[in-house]
């Protein structure tokens, strides 16, 4: 099935998703109400394919808990699309799409600033590739251990907007935004925090507490 047709496989004619909230779906329904808020979960690569609980030996981060991490980020005040990526999916054009929900949720009558992107290492890249796309709507967007690849030579056009969290371990290769930060001069906001749990890249492979709740709860502050 192409991507395209993957991502926009929408759900049956549901009423407003006021009702679903706390629920977590694979891709955005069909009817909504400008107050409903939703938030879009990109995983890392080692889950891409058909395991949702794949487990990485070479760097013993072990298992991505990937049902955890959506259980754990689902909340009954907005809605989260956490779709589950087909083995290589190419970033560009998942972007591409994950832009073209989000524009199609505005064009329903959400407001953009109730609109998050959350995405962990190449999750946060197809992230920021969305963030940049969407510049004149300017979501909320949070990189999860994952701005090396938005700040290589080859990349350095690629800019995020709206209010922006980065969260990365002390321990892990991929470190602080701060160079994105500092290319991304539009923003409406930019935060950094980092968690130390020894565990590298691995900390972000379980809905650990340290970087849930404040994802959560910056999602949830009132974003104007």
């Amino acid at each position: 099935m192409k991507l395209e047709s993957l991502i926009f496989s929408l759900l049956s004619a549901l009423t407003s998703v006021n009702c679903f909230a706390d629920s977590v779906f694979d891709s955005i329904l069909l009817q909504v109400s400008p107050e409903d808020k939703f938030v879009f979960y990109s995983h890392g690569y080692i889950v891409e394919g058909d395991n949702p609980k794949p487990v990485e030996t070479k760097n013993g981060w072990g298992e991505y808990d990937f049902p955890a991490i959506k259980k754990a980020l689902a909340d009954d005040s907005y809605t989260l699309v956490a779709h589950h990526r087909a083995k290589n999916t190419d970033p560009f054009e998942y972007a591409y799409e994950l832009n073209k929900q989000v524009r199609t949720l505005v064009k329903k009558g959400v407001k953009p600033e109730y609109i998050t992107l959350v995405g962990f290492s190449r999750g946060a890249f197809i992230t920021g590739l969305a963030s940049d796309k969407l510049s004149d709507l300017g979501v909320n967007t949070v990189i999860l251990a994952g701005c090396g690849r938005l700040v290589w030579k080859k990349h350095t056009d690629i800019k995020v907007y709206g209010h922006v969290l980065s969260v990365y371990e002390s321990s892990d290769k991929a470190q602080s935004c701060a160079a994105l930060d500092k290319k991304s001069t539009q923003t409406r906001s930019f935060n950094e925090i980092e968690i130390n749990t020894g565990l590298s890249h691995g900390a972000f492979y379980r809905p650990l507490k340290v970087w849930v709740e404040p994802v959560k709860r910056w999602i949830k502050s009132n974003k104007k």
